[in-house]
């Protein structure tokens, strides 16, 4: 059975335009949900709003949005109004520019979907836009009004069709300097480099999504399966992090190459063996 598309409209390159498909490419439904509910009935539980002053429930009807001016002060939106800011929906995925494959910054990057074509009628010129971005290697930047919002797209080959990313706005990307401004800088010896360089290469793969796994969501599974089954749930002691003392230490164990100590230790037990002269065992005598 064919996936339902989130969004369906037209894909406009300059004069050429195609209809087109959005499907969801990464999804948590398959994840494992909870609902809340009351220990002592064993009822699910359902949430409510409730007036902050009186402690009241709130009816539908009365419940408005509001903007927090100052502390307790709130600038009202009635329905309406906030329809009102909806952009206009065109269906059509516009495409205003193309950049480089190496262009693209990934923090910008907020969700994935499939692009495909929306009938036979489209295929060919939707074939013809994958192949062109993929030889050029390009993307596009698309922009349209995706679930009331107007959403910037960066669109790039993917297999047999498209892959549409939804882009973050400006205003929502912190900046790096924030986050980076108390790491400290150091200047590394070559020795620490090269024993990096060393680790890395002995630990060279491949990116394989099929090998990642998600320990909590199995710890999950497995902890409903024996409530089910009515075993005892025994929790897991918490790991320990371990403290790195010696920097140059560590990296030599992480490279296998042995303990500097343990090297010495070797090195002069050796030495010794070597000094002592070995046992001669006394020869028997004659009968």
């Amino acid at each position: 059975m064919a996936p339902r598309a989130n969004w369906k409209g037209f894909l406009k390159v300059g004069e050429l335009s195609c209809a087109v498909a959005l499907y969801t490419a990464a999804s948590t439904a398959e994840r494992i949900a909870f609902h809340m509910i009351n220990r002592k009935t064993g009822n699910r539980l359902h949430r409510e709003f409730v007036d902050s002053e009186t402690g009241k429930p709130v009816e539908r009807e009365d419940q408005v949005k509001g903007y927090e001016v100052t502390d307790g002060d709130y600038v009202v939106l009635e329905p309406d109004e906030v329809a009102a800011a909806v952009p206009h929906a065109d269906k059509t995925l516009n495409v205003e520019a193309f950049i480089g494959w190496s262009d693209i910054d990934d923090v910008y990057l907020d969700k994935p979907y499939y692009l495909a074509p929306a009938d036979k009628a489209s295929q060919e010129v939707f074939g013809l836009v994958r192949d062109a971005l993929k030889k050029k290697k390009m993307a596009a930047i698309a922009e349209t009004v995706l679930f009331r919002r107007v959403r910037t797209l960066l669109i790039q080959p993917h297999d047999q069709g498209l892959m549409a990313s939804t882009l973050n706005f400006n205003y929502e990307v912190r900046s790096a300097d924030e986050a980076f401004e108390d790491a400290p800088e150091f200047e590394i010896k070559s020795e620490m480099l090269d024993l990096a360089a060393h680790i890395i290469n002995t630990k060279m793969g491949r990116f394989d999504p099929g090998t990642f796994e998600d320990r909590y969501e199995a710890a999950l599974a497995e902890m409903v399966k024996a409530k089910i089954e009515g075993r005892k749930i025994k929790p897991k002691p918490a790991l320990q992090p371990t403290k790195v003392v010696d920097l140059m230490e560590a990296l030599r164990q992480s490279a296998g190459t042995g303990t500097a100590k343990s090297k010495g230790k070797k090195t002069a037990a050796s030495k010794s063996a070597e000094k002592s002269p070995a046992r001669k065992t006394p020869a028997k005598k004659a009968s």
